[in-house]
């Protein structure tokens, strides 16, 4: 096991979802006793509930890749039902084009839209954090009836809390959540590690160059430059940004692969909080990650244990420095940071396609039992 299950994460850490209020006549449903990480997966998605909960996060996207085709019977091929989902804000106010889910993520039957005529016979409506905070709570759909008895209404947020504002405002008003975290209603983190299939073995880049970072939002006040302030005193370190050298454009993963070691500091630490620092400058870019976030239990729930190095596996930025020059100087033991390549290939979310889809294959599987989130912000600082 790469790290403790799901299950017993949520009793170590005492893990809340949302409080949520049932509507309708189905009962919640039970859990089934758990079985190995991914053999109740194979069953079928229907099984999710009952033995994925046994997976970590890591094992529950391997073991997806291997679903088969749910069997209907010979002679029988019902098409999924169409389900419309639409988007009230284009996230950050940027207009484009929605994508074709069939065609992408292999989900058939989903109709993403922003044309808000369709609000009336949409099965979801996703409304993304920070628009909902630029246009206020005034501009949600307006009544009566405000919203169709059965339609869900999607708080969509992958910003960490620290960068969340007005959520004491939206208690008793979304049906689901989707975000990074994995107790979220429809998880979508970041990134994560697919089984890796008959491919080019993994060829580590020639590096030349020791530790590298790209900050654009710099903040004296923040935990990563702080510490980085007092890295540098032991370690050379480059500097990309607006703080620091010049990175020409699509040229990140590039440039970082030149490096050894990359610093993937979050710009606030939370439960799960895990981004495109670490999923896309470090390991897209062949550099063993150097991490600032939540703590290393954590992130082991995404990512084998020896594929980064934590601050906090050391207790001084020096005695950090130290272990970084030793790596220099050892090349099979640096090349460890990288045996996890052998059997995991790195995916990036594709945002914001993936959302909009995985909204569609929640609604199909969900069934007709509602709920209303009464603490969202509560659950989401916790």
């Amino acid at each position: 096991m790469l790290a403790p299950s799901l299950r017993s994460r949520a009793h170590q850490h005492s893990r809340r979802r949302p409080e949520q209020r049932q509507r309708g006549r189905l009962p919640p449903m039970e859990p089934g006793p758990a079985g190995p990480p991914c053999r109740g997966l194979r069953r079928g998605r229907r099984l999710l509930l009952a033995a994925g909960l046994s997976c970590t996060a890591l094992t529950l996207y391997t073991c997806l890749q291997e679903l088969p085709p749910l069997d209907v019977g010979p002679g029988r091929t019902r098409p999924p039902p169409e389900v419309t989902v639409l988007l009230w804000w284009e996230p950050f106010g940027h207009r484009r084009h929605m994508a074709d889910c069939q065609l992408r993520f292999n989900i058939s039957g989903c109709r993403p839209s922003t044309n808000r005529s369709r609000y009336w016979e949409a099965q979801a409506v996703i409304f993304h954090h920070r628009d909902l905070v630029l246009h206020g709570l005034g501009q949600l759909p307006a009544g009566p009836p405000q919203r169709p008895p059965a339609q869900r209404w999607v708080w969509m947020n992958f910003e960490s809390p620290s960068h969340s504002p007005g959520l004491r405002d939206l208690a008793g008003i979304f049906n689901w959540t989707m975000s990074y975290r994995v107790d979220s209603d429809i998880f979508v983190p970041y990134g994560y590690l697919r089984a890796r299939q008959a491919s080019p073995r993994f060829s580590l880049p020639r590096k030349t160059k020791l530790v590298a970072w790209v900050i654009s939002n710099w903040n004296e006040a923040h935990a990563r430059v702080r510490y980085y302030h007092q890295l540098r005193k032991y370690v050379p370190i480059d500097v990309y940004g607006a703080q620091g050298l010049a990175l020409e454009e699509d040229s990140m993963v590039r440039t970082i692969s030149q490096y050894k070691f990359y610093l993937a500091f979050e710009n606030s630490q939370h439960t799960d909080y895990i981004t495109e620092k670490l999923w896309r400058n470090a390991f897209k870019s062949s550099a063993v990650p150097i991490v600032l976030g939540p703590p290393r239990s954590n992130y082991e729930l995404f990512i084998p244990p020896n594929s980064f190095i934590h601050i906090d596996d050391f207790p001084s930025p020096r005695k950090l420095a130290i272990y970084l020059k030793f790596l220099d100087q050892n090349k099979p033991l640096y090349r460890r940071y990288f045996a996890w390549r052998d059997k995991y290939n790195v995916h990036m979310t594709s945002f914001w396609d993936e959302q909009y889809c995985k909204v569609c294959e929640a609604v199909r599987t969900a069934g007709d039992q509602l709920k209303i989130i009464q603490n969202l912000a509560s659950w989401f600082e916790s």
